[in-house]
């Protein structure tokens, strides 16, 4: 089978889907439409801690349990950890691997379907928009890029390509999102206020320099100018370093610390139940109060996202203490979903408002049930490989639209810690600006006016918890005009 029959199979349905109007095909629909005999190629790009760890094992098992992939790729700079992984795949699948240094001589040469990329942040957008103009379906470990202006990039070429992209936020696949979302669109919670999360940790040898440094790692082992992405311009000329190439995310130019390793996590899912988007205004805070190992990324940060929407976003967190880490939950006017800090619960919390303010007798404090994921990775690599096989972008449960989101709100986050500056975004052309556009003046107008709020995507409750009521002594209020008092 030639590569063009073969992608072919994989792309009778998503042609048709370019730009943002995907065709909504079920599984069972695109296997019937395309044959379901034909077998998914997959290559990896930068299989390293995380590529190797969860890319590489997770599609293993995937495989063993029944899925139709065959994993035929391997572009690595570091010739051990390129090794191991071919070793690794056919010791579990029993075929070896092509291996490559150049990622994009493996998408010339190896007869691919789709890729995982696991490298670097500051390789995600050149390597992802390689592979969509490829005709390559892709997974890209979070976070989806290493600034807004690459995210946006990538949505636009995505939407362009049709091909199914899926971002590597793991948590996003469990079902309880989706719950909430209903939940908060019929109006469980009243008015939606904004959300709060966090990603404590705490260790002794300071965030991320858990990752070994090898007497192995050498520049005859590592193609440390490919690995850096000079010839792109993709970060600055260093001499080799061991403890930047193992431990890049303490480093600016490569990474942006919990920001993006983190706090893309929580924040993501946060989206994903609210049904949030882009952020109107962000702003970031914290510093280096702590790990003075030579890092360059904060140990203690927070980000505050405003959206037009009405509601607010927090995320905050330090490296230095995890004991007493704030609850992740959901606020709005007649209460508060109250969830747990990790993936593998089994339910959240609804405690509502006193009846004073809600009026709702039957409002009582509640358990609410859902249903528990095992393996979050293994079902969010399942999700991916369900919307390829359904020609389907849209069935992904953190496509590129969700991922840009994110990164607008840690990355704005982030510079502006960095800046010192307060960043907004236009929601019509997408413009970032760090000059306010009269942000608190448009809420304060909305008051005078006695508008009623805005509220999150797919609200169905009306006015229902979305308005205040005003006793008869507010009949007394107004200016009193040439000595009269307010009729």
């Amino acid at each position: 089978m030639t590569n063009e029959t073969r992608r072919n199979f994989l792309k009778t349905t998503t042609t048709a889907t370019a730009a943002a109007s995907f065709v909504c095909l079920s599984a069972k629909q695109a296997q019937a439409a395309s044959g379901s005999n034909e077998r998914l190629r997959i290559g990896f790009i930068g299989p390293g801690g995380r590529g190797f760890g969860a890319h590489v094992r997770t599609l293993c098992k995937l495989r063993a349990d029944g899925r139709k992939i065959d994993l035929v790729g391997v572009a690595e700079v570091y010739k051990n950890q390129r090794d191991k992984t071919r070793d690794y795949i056919e010791e579990q699948t029993g075929t070896a691997p092509k291996c490559f240094v150049d990622y994009n001589e493996m998408i010339e040469k190896a007869n691919l379907d789709a890729v995982c990329i696991g490298t670097p942040d500051h390789w995600h957008h050149k390597q992802t928009i390689d592979s969509l103009h490829a005709g390559l379906n892709v997974y890209c470990e979070k976070p989806m890029t290493k600034t807004v202006e690459e995210a946006f990039n990538v949505e636009k070429i995505w939407k362009e390509t049709g091909k199914v992209m899926q971002v590597g936020v793991q948590s996003t696949s469990l079902p309880v999102w989706n719950e909430v979302r209903d939940l908060l669109q019929q109006g469980k919670l009243g008015k939606v206020l904004g959300y709060q999360t966090e990603f404590f940790r705490n260790s002794d040898l300071g965030q991320w320099r858990y990752y070994k440094l090898e007497k192995s790692m050498t520049p005859k082992s590592i193609d440390w100018n490919r690995w850096l992405g000079i010839e792109e311009d993709l970060a600055p000329e260093l001499p080799f370093d061991r403890e930047v190439y193992a431990q890049w995310r303490r480093f600016w130019p490569f990474g942006s610390g919990m920001f993006t390793d983190l706090f893309v996590h929580r924040t993501t899912s946060m989206l994903r139940a609210t049904g949030l988007r882009l952020p109107g205004r962000v702003v970031g805070a914290g510093g280096i109060f702590l790990e003075y190992d030579g890092r360059q990324v904060p140990d203690v940060a927070t980000v505050v996202a405003d959206f037009n929407e009405g509601a607010q976003g927090l995320v905050t967190a330090t490296m230095c203490n995890q004991e007493s880490r704030i609850n992740q939950l959901i606020r709005g006017h007649y209460g508060t979903f109250v969830f747990g800090n990790g993936e593998g619960f089994d339910g959240f919390d609804f405690v509502p408002e006193r009846p004073q303010v809600t009026h709702q007798r039957d409002y009582k404090d509640e358990r609410i049930s859902t249903n528990p994921v095992e393996d979050t990775t293994k079902a969010h690599f399942a999700n991916w490989l369900d919307a390829i096989e359904a020609g389907n972008p849209m069935m992904c449960n953190n496509p590129p639209d969700l991922g840009a989101a994110a990164i607008a709100v840690v990355i704005l986050g982030a510079q502006s810690y960095r800046n010192g500056e307060v960043y907004f975004i236009d929601p019509e052309s997408r413009e970032i600006s760090n000059k306010d556009p009269g942000w608190a003046k448009k809420w304060e107008q909305l008051s005078a006016n006695r508008s009623q709020p805005q509220h999150i995507p797919g609200w169905k409750a009306d006015d229902f918890g979305s308005t205040l009521r005003d006793p008869e002594y507010m009949n007394l209020a107004g200016p009193w005009i040439d000595g009269h008092e307010p009729s």
